[in-house]
């Protein structure tokens, strides 16, 4: 049993843009018409047409990109829906997914009744354009499907498959570049492919011929793969009277915590992030998600639903993220999972350091979300703008992505020391005179000594460079062009200094 519902991408996308029903609409996925509504095909609008085609044909149309997240989460209650009906659903797409009907048509008295009840069901959610196919196999019964009427199914006799499809074109087979082949020889219906021999087809068309011919004679053989409902694992809790005050806040969701953590261990799972929702009384809502270098235990919820509300003024009412009111429900969502033996210690003590962790958010604690932070390096041309501080806990992203080309940036290793306030330098040659870089981004001079921050000269060891930058140079008020030089003292310390308006200047470090 396949249940389909038309048009579900531009459906999905109206309901979220609260678009009128009979408005013209088109879903643009690589620049070409992925899925568009009644009234644009009305107009002419057609799949696969270019966004300046589709416009041309109807002008008054309303074009976004397709957004196939949305489309998905915008199906999962249609699915879960169907899944209360019957224990077993396989989602083939967003809009269309299949189920045993043996099983749901002998409980509901037929495959015409279960099908009422499933429209039923759907029409409760407000969807009010829902067919049902039944046939021997997934193809022939979407086939069914799509010939079936609004709020009604299409049942194909047992073992009739064959004949069902035989008089559909092969444009149904949904593969452009064969269903093209078939067309020029001649081939237009899936009769006439399935009336070709299959070793035949097999030497021809390959693999994709042979699948599409067993399609044609309703011989598939792939089984539907029922997915299994997913575990409860969200944990909430409400207080009555509400509570004004931080810490019974935080006592109060300890159990509730204890239970979140202990039904993620019973299905053997650690919650890597989590969304933490806090309801304040006047209704508004503070929401986060926190994420963790490990994984999260209960202390470890408790003490961000701490963080959340801290910053709070007056009355000791817990004022954080923009709650203003006494809590009333607190609200504990698993974002991101992962299997607990991913995360377990090794025989020889191969897992993260427990003791580190719990020190720092011991320290955290204390000093706020932001008092404890980790360096990341991330894109760019200089060493403060390569470094990304994130809190202890979060996950370690940079703001700025390093896989991409960053001209003039310099070689790793990154410095260690980067100063937040560059320090005076000086550069010198063999002659004494100062060394500077030219408008080419080419030295002056070798550079014999140089005093890094203003220090005494110290003779040069080595040197590499320089590497010259232009940034922003189509901005006045912006732009900044420099170049950078690392340097080696005969003292073993070695230096990343920056030349900038014929001035030298020491960034960093390295250590």
């Amino acid at each position: 049993m396949i249940v389909w519902c038309p048009d579900w991408p531009v459906r999905a996308a109206m309901q979220a843009g609260r678009l009128p029903a009979d408005a013209p609409v088109a879903l643009l996925r690589g620049g070409q018409v992925h899925a568009c509504s009644a009234s644009a095909r009305a107009s002419g609008v057609r799949r696969g047409l270019r966004q300046r085609d589709a416009q041309s044909r109807c002008p008054e149309l309303v074009v976004q990109a397709y957004d196939e997240a949305m489309d998905i989460r915008a199906f999962e209650p249609a699915a879960s829906a169907i899944e209360a009906i019957s224990p077993g659903v396989h989602i083939v797409r967003p809009g269309t997914c299949a189920l045993a009907a043996r099983g749901v048509s002998g409980y509901y008295g037929g495959e015409p009744n279960a099908a009422a009840v499933i429209a039923e069901r759907l029409v409760g959610l407000g969807i009010d354009d829902c067919r049902v196919g039944i046939a021997d196999g997934a193809f022939a019964a979407e086939q069914a499907a799509r010939r079936a009427d609004q709020q009604d199914s299409y049942v194909v006799a047992p073992g009739g498959s064959a004949d069902f499809l035989c008089g559909l074109p092969v444009d149904v087979l949904g593969q452009p570049e064969l269903v093209g082949l078939l067309r020029r020889l001649g081939l237009r219906t899936l009769g006439d492919l399935a009336g070709l021999p299959e070793k035949d087809v097999a030497t021809r068309f390959g693999r994709l011929g042979v699948l599409a011919h067993r399609l044609a004679r309703g011989a598939e053989s792939q089984p539907v793969a029922l997915r299994r409902p997913p575990p409860e694992l969200e944990r909430s809790i409400e207080f009555a009277p509400p509570l004004e005050q931080l810490e019974p806040v935080a006592f109060s969701v300890r159990t509730t915590v204890e239970g979140f953590v202990a039904e993620l261990a019973r299905h053997g799972l650690v919650c890597t992030t989590v969304w933490v929702e806090v309801h304040g009384e006047s209704g508004e809502v503070s929401e986060r998600q926190w994420m963790h270098p490990r994984w999260f235990d209960a202390a470890d919820l408790v003490d961000r639903v701490r963080w959340q509300l801290q910053g709070g003024v007056g009355a000791g009412v817990p004022l954080g993220s923009g709650l203003a009111s006494p809590v009333v429900r607190v609200r504990f969502v698993p974002d991101a999972v992962a299997s607990l033996a991913d995360h377990a210690d090794g025989l020889w003590g191969s897992g993260p350091d427990e003791r580190i962790h719990r020190a720092m958010s011991r320290v955290q604690s204390m000093l706020g979300h932001g008092g404890v932070v980790s360096a990341v390096v991330g894109g760019g041309r200089g060493p403060l703008e390569r470094q990304t501080l994130v809190p202890w806990g979060d996950r370690l992203t940079s703001e700025r992505d390093g896989a991409l080309p960053w001209p003039g940036s310099i070689p790793p290793p990154a410095p260690a020391t980067v100063y937040p306030r560059p320090r005076p330098a000086a550069v010198v040659g063999v002659d004494g005179r100062a060394v500077g870089v030219s408008g080419r981004g080419v030295l002056t001079g070798e550079p014999s000594r140089f005093a890094p921050g203003g220090d005494a000269l110290l003779p040069v060891q080595a040197w590499a460079g320089p590497w010259p930058v232009d940034e922003r140079w189509w901005d006045e008020r912006s732009a900044r062009r420099l170049a950078r030089l690392q340097v080696v003292g005969v003292d073993g310390s070695a230096w990343l200094l920056a030349c900038e308006g014929g001035q030298w200047w020491v960034e960093a470090r390295y250590d």
